[in-house]
């Protein structure tokens, strides 16, 4: 079975092409947060930094397979 990585357990290939697309990233992103019970960081996802936490999000997919999860919320 391959390794799990982010957006919804899928493996690293399949969440590095959904966070290559800005869409899917922008919107797997925000349902990442909100399944994890973060509003607050979805919410953010949803309507504000979205370029740059794609870029954020594609820089960590690729060096450390997976993406950014600081915010706490």
């Amino acid at each position: 079975m391959a390794n799990k990585s982010d957006y919804f357990g899928l493996s690293y290939i399949v969440s590095l092409i959904l966070a290559i697309i800005p869409f899917t990233s922008w919107i797997c992103g925000a349902i990442t947060r909100f399944t994890e019970g973060k509003i607050i960081a979805g919410i953010v996802r949803l309507i504000g930094l979205g370029f740059i936490l794609w870029i954020v999000d594609l820089i960590l997919m690729i060096t450390s397979k997976h993406i950014l999860r600081v915010l706490p919320c």
